[in-house]
């Protein structure tokens, strides 16, 4: 058993997420030299929201501990949605729900069918489950959004779990209830198929974008898996407090491997949680005054993309990211720098000439794009689209007189 889990780790120590991610950290280790050397920089990379938690729910967790409440809580506990206790957990994250469902669900050599562009962790997740991640791609035309004639295409005896992102990390692409009901038929003719539906950027939302939970369409409730947290639409990425709903006998199952690894989430970040939930519906005008500036900052970088030549966007309707096409730079060759292959590349080249951080697309499964987070100040996003645009401009040729 030791045997196989490093064989297992060193597996997944040779994949692509292990690899994005020490390009991103080496990004921000340059970073650090630059601001050391008084090169001014710019980061738009972040996967959390540059707004501090507010203020109600940051005092919760204060007079919490203040109250002396940090024992060990229940792990499933009504969460305010139409489930029944025990049908929710609450765990140290979103992500580790995400983890803990596939290993609860998946047995070696089921499919986990996944669209592309993902968020990075899917595939890796479906491979310590022993599950096969099957990537359906989508196209920038079509708003990243998944074909249902290619995933029926797609399904076999073993498909066991479609993870679906609505709004999607990195696209920002949001699924319309029509889109997702044609996909809940196929789902329904394949009763072995669960679907986990990651929906924690479900509060940040432009109008007139709506969201639509999977397991609300009509007999998908007890096919569904939602996953949500706090640590987006209200800033606690520190927190650490997510949640997974669900059939009772698959939470239950969740529950059993949690009570092996780290038993409840804490419960100073539950009553900041609690706290967060009694803002009202949609995280209330705190939440919305965010999604305000992120809608502002999005419509800002849009326009100044899509004045650009060769460049292909998707208008996002939800989450905090811009997932942008530039391969119709790749192929260029730059003195003192080398030939931009792909999204790396670019990123490499745009983080040497113009001293901004972004994150390759092939890190998403999708090496022609590029994602900016605009999970940052305006000011900053100006600065870093101007540097962007000066440096692209260097890889085009000159136009002859």
């Amino acid at each position: 058993m030791h045997i196989r889990f490093i064989e297992k780790w060193s597996q997944l120590v040779a994949e692509l997420t292990l690899h994005v991610y020490v390009i991103v950290f080496i990004c921000l280790e340059l970073l650090k030299f630059m601001f050391m050397w008084g090169v001014d920089a710019y980061l738009v990379t972040a996967d959390e929201d540059q707004i501090e938690s507010v203020l109600t729910w940051l005092l919760a967790g204060i007079n919490a501990i203040r109250e002396g409440y940090t024992r060990y809580t229940p792990n499933a506990e009504e969460n305010g949605l139409s489930y029944a206790p025990d049908q929710i957990l609450v765990s140290n994250g979103a992500k580790q729900c995400i983890l803990q469902a596939l290993l609860a669900v998946c047995a070696p050599g089921d499919e986990v069918i996944i669209p592309a562009p993902f968020w990075v962790s899917y595939p890796e997740m479906a491979r310590i489950a022993d599950a096969t991640p099957v990537i359906l791609p989508t196209k920038i035309s079509e708003n990243f959004l998944l074909d249902p004639k290619l995933l029926e295409s797609k399904l076999t005896e073993k498909s066991r779990l479609l993870i679906l992102c609505s709004p999607s990390n990195p696209t920002g692409s949001v699924y319309p209830k029509k889109l997702l009901e044609e996909i809940a038929k196929i789902v329904a003719k394949h009763p072995r198929l669960l679907v986990l539906s990651d929906e924690i950027y479900e509060h940040i939302i432009y109008s007139p974008a709506t969201h639509a939970s999977f397991a609300s369409l009509p007999g998908m409730q007890e096919r569904t898996l939602t996953v949500n947290g706090f640590s987006k639409a209200f800033a606690m990425t520190g927190w650490r407090l997510g949640y997974i709903a669900g059939p009772k006998h698959f939470v239950a199952a969740c529950n059993k491997l949690q009570s092996q690894i780290t038993s409840g989430a804490s419960s100073v970040s539950q009553k900041a949680g609690v706290a967060a939930l009694g803002l009202g519906y949609a995280g209330g005008e705190a939440v919305s005054t965010m999604v305000k500036a992120f809608r502002e900052r999005r419509d800002f970088l849009v326009k100044s993309f899509g004045e650009l030549d060769g460049v292909k966007i998707s208008e996002p309707q939800g989450a905090f990211y811009l997932f942008i096409d530039f391969s119709s730079y790749y192929g260029s060759e730059v003195k003192g720098f080398g030939k931009i292959e792909n999204s790396e590349s670019l990123c490499r080249y745009l983080l040497d000439q113009g001293q901004v951080a972004l994150v390759p697309g092939e890190a998403f499964g999708d090496d022609s794009c590029i994602r900016i987070s605009y999970a940052a100040s305006l000011t900053t996003l100006q600065g870093a689209v101007l540097r962007i645009k000066k440096a692209l401009d260097a890889l085009r040729p000159a136009v002859p007189v």
